[in-house]
């Protein structure tokens, strides 16, 4: 009997202990959640799963744009807006269904924006360039862009940086102040640009006749513009011959088109014209033979070296102090 007491004893005094460890959890509890809670939290997430559902119809909706309408950089930056636009709202929604006093928050985020700031002036300053350059509107999506020797087409212009891919299909970040602070060559900012082909003709040959033969290389190239015309010129004297130019017209997409095509005509009107190109020759003269060839040699050297027979050195032994033997290793 006295065992079972000592038990019933043991419970109750673990029972009294979890009842006042648990009470306070259970007093939250019933005093938060309530039902008009649980109603209250319902609605929030109906809330924001609305919210969601309205940021996905509208980034659809401008994906569906036609790019002539709307830029496609334009759209890029609309679609990142609405994206942090839509966790703002949804993150002081769920703070405010909390009780959490936003203008706190505020005051904390204006101190630590300027901490941030002075510790991320780089970050803040290529901000502040991604600006200028979406206001200046120097390049959009699809440019062919040349920076601080790095060329490539832009795939994306952010707040921070520009990334484009080179003709390797190799991914690079460009940050916006590096745009602002050197210079930037767009290769698609126009509708169409030139291309200049420099070639030489020999001295012997017939100027006029050279420079009647190169105009009529781009009427050979398809993918040459006729207008603006194309442009023909002396370039000057070289080393070898004299320098001709030529200068066509075309559509930036079909820079490596026009180029090969160039080069095929201006090959072909010359050739047709008899006309030569000039390049390094290598003249040999040989002026004089010996009697006897120097593989002959070597192999008469040899055999002689192979008759003669040298003394052997004895070993561990001191050469310099016997004059014959080192008469002998000299030889």
């Amino acid at each position: 009997m006295e065992d079972v007491k000592q038990v019933n004893d043991a419970v109750q005094s673990a029972s009294a202990v979890l009842s006042q460890t648990t009470t306070p959890f259970v007093d939250a509890f019933k005093k938060y959640f309530t039902l008009p809670f649980f109603f209250k939290l319902i609605g929030t997430i109906l809330i924001v799963l609305i919210f969601w559902g309205i940021y996905k119809i509208l980034v659809k909706s401008l994906s569906n744009v036609k790019s002539k309408k709307i830029k496609k950089q334009t759209i890029q930056r609309i679609n990142r807006g609405l994206k942090y636009l839509f966790y703002i709202i949804s993150v002081m929604y769920v703070l405010n269904f909390f009780g959490v006093n936003l203008s706190a928050i505020w005051g904390a985020a204006g101190i630590a924006g300027i901490a941030i700031g002075f510790a991320a002036q780089t970050s803040v300053s290529n901000i502040i360039s991604g600006l200028f350059v979406t206001g200046e509107k120097a390049l959009k999506i699809g440019d062919f862009i040349s920076v601080d020797g790095v060329t490539g087409t832009v795939d994306a212009i952010d707040l921070i940086s520009v990334k484009i891919h080179t003709v390797d299909n190799e991914m690079i970040r460009i940050p916006n102040s590096t745009i602002i602070n050197t210079n930037l060559k767009n290769s698609s900012f126009f509708k169409c640009r030139r291309m200049n082909i420099h070639v030489s003709v020999s001295y012997d040959t017939d100027l006029k006749k050279a420079l009647e033969a190169i105009k009529k290389a781009p009427d050979l190239c398809p993918t040459v513009l006729k207008e603006p015309f194309p442009q023909f010129w002396y370039e000057g004297f070289g080393d070898s011959g004299v320098n001709l130019a030529l200068g066509i017209w075309f559509h930036g997409e079909d820079y490596y088109t026009v180029r090969n095509e160039a080069f095929i005509a201006v090959k072909k009107v010359f050739d047709d014209a008899a006309i030569e190109i000039p390049y390094n020759k290598l003249d040999v003269n040989v002026t004089g033979m010996l009697s006897s060839s120097p593989k002959k040699i070597r192999k008469k050297s040899r055999k002689q070296d192979t008759n003669q027979e040298y003394p052997q050195t004895p070993t561990h032994m001191d050469t310099d102090d016997d004059p014959e033997i080192r008469d002998d290793l000299s030889y």
